[in-house]
This record gives C-alpha cells, structure tokens and sequence, in this order.
C-alpha cells in the first residue's frame, strides 16, 4: 500500500467515526414530557430526532437513546442500497414475481417491483432479495455501511425479523442522516433510487422520507418508524420505537406512525 493511501473499508469506518463524533458533539434536550404521545396508545417506547441546521439531538427516554432493538421492516431502507448496489436488482422496477403463496396482507399476493415492495412493506420480496445477495455480500455491505451490529446470524432470510441484527435509535437516526448525506458506501444512483421509494409524503412545504418495522424481540411487540424530514431550509432526522408485551390489541400498527407525527406537530415542525 503506498504511503498515505486509506484502503476503502478504513476510509469508510473513518467517516463512520467522524459522523459520530460530529453528532455526538451536539446538544441534547430531553423532552420525557412526550411520553403521553405514546401514553395514549398504550405502549412504551422512545423518539429520538437529529436537527442538522441547529446540531441538536431532542430526545423523549433517553434510556432507550443507545438500546438495541431488532430493526423488523426498517431494514428494507438498507436491504434496498444493498440489492441496488450488487446488481441483484437493477433499479426501481425490477420485478420479482410472487411465488403463489398466500399471505396474510392481500396486498402481498402479487408480482413486486422495487417500489411497490417498499411501499407495501412486501416481506417476500426482500427475503428473496436477500437469498440473491447472499450472506458473504450481505454481511460485507452491512460491515461497510456500519449498520447497527451487523450480525447476519439467524438466516440470509430472517436475521433482521427474528435473527440477530440490532440497530439502536440513535444508529437509525445517524444512518439516514448520512443516507442524506450520500456518505453511505454506496453510489450515488443507488442512494438516490433509494431516497425516491422512501418519499412517504411530499407537500410544497416539506418531503417526509420514511419506514415502518414490526417485529418481536424479548417477547414483545417491537414497532418502528424511522425517516427524515427535508424543508427549503433543514432536515431533521427521526426514529420512533414503540413496545409492548405480545398481544392481539388493536392500534400497533398505527401507533408507530401517530405517535411520530403527534410529536413532530408539537415540535412545530409539521
């Protein structure tokens, strides 16, 4: 290696570090006073938001700031770069078709492509995304990308649904920011397709880039809703994770998303 020349996975773990460090270096309000958002839907949970234009963290129980939670859904932001940038999948419209099993979303019984499956949060299609990339690829991608621990025990196809991968709010959050920044090691193509499926809404005043993720961990309901919020002027980046013990109980589902959308309007930033 001639002299003063970083190989590319240590350049990348620098930035990773320096990303860090950059945030680490922000203030911090606590606002636990955002507990009743989740009161309200009867779970327990954490928010935890990044404002670049102000370098400032707010978070509501902060004890869960750095706790590992597995990421469910949340990883199709990652799974997407993964596939984009390896080839396995070309760009927005590529189809996988549905192998003819039923499940229990209608809307999953279908051919996918890219967007439709991010959409739908279509976990078939990824799964067999993931098949495709393989665990050798998967696990170099997610070691470069520094998500969450990157542990890909537990199968090519489960270790983000029931296997070993865990990523804390503060790491979703500092990994979308640097998704924003195109400082992933990915290209800029497959960040920028990835960017475009995530758009959730787009108003002549802000576009809401997001992802939703439920799963189970410790015996209980893990719900996540994870994205940034792009005006003219900033982007504030934002992860909601929501618990409870296992159940049949109505309302999870929305709980992710209300209770996000209940804090960024008493933030006066929606």
């Amino acid at each position: 290696m001639k002299k003063g020349i970083i190989p590319p996975f240590a350049a990348m773990v620098l930035m990773v570090l320096c990303s860090v460090a950059t945030a680490q270096q922000a203030t911090v309000e606590v606002r636990d006073d955002l507990k009743k958002h989740f009161e309200q839907f009867h779970v327990q949970g954490s928010f935890t938001l990044f404002d670049l234009m102000s370098n400032k963290w707010i978070l509501c129980n902060q004890e869960q700031w750095k706790k590992p939670f597995i990421p469910a859904s949340t990883f199709k932001i990652c799974n997407s770069l993964i596939g984009l940038e390896t080839g396995v999948i070309t760009d927005e419209n590529f189809v996988i078709k549905w192998d003819g099993v039923v499940r229990s979303r209608p809307e999953w019984n279908t051919d996918h492509d890219l967007k439709t499956a991010f959409k739908n949060s279509t976990v078939w299609y990824y799964q067999e995304l993931a098949r495709r990339v393989g665990g050798l690829q998967m696990k170099k991608w997610l070691d470069m990308s520094g998500y969450g621990n990157a542990d890909t025990s537990g199968g090519i196809d489960m270790f983000w649904l029931s296997g070993s991968l865990r990523i804390t709010p503060e790491q979703q959050v500092l990994f979308l920011k640097r998704l924003y920044e195109d400082k992933l090691p990915f290209s800029k193509r497959t960040m920028d397709i990835v960017k475009q499926i995530m758009v959730a809404k787009d108003t002549a005043m802000y576009t809401l880039r997001a992802k939703t993720g439920w799963g189970d961990q410790d015996n209980k309901d893990i719900g996540w809703y994870a994205g940034y919020l792009q005006t003219k002027d900033n982007v504030i980046f934002f992860a909601t994770c929501i618990q409870r013990p296992r159940s049949d109980e109505l309302g999870f589902m929305s709980a992710r998303i209300e209770t996000t959308l209940a804090i960024l309007k008493e933030l006066k930033l929606l």
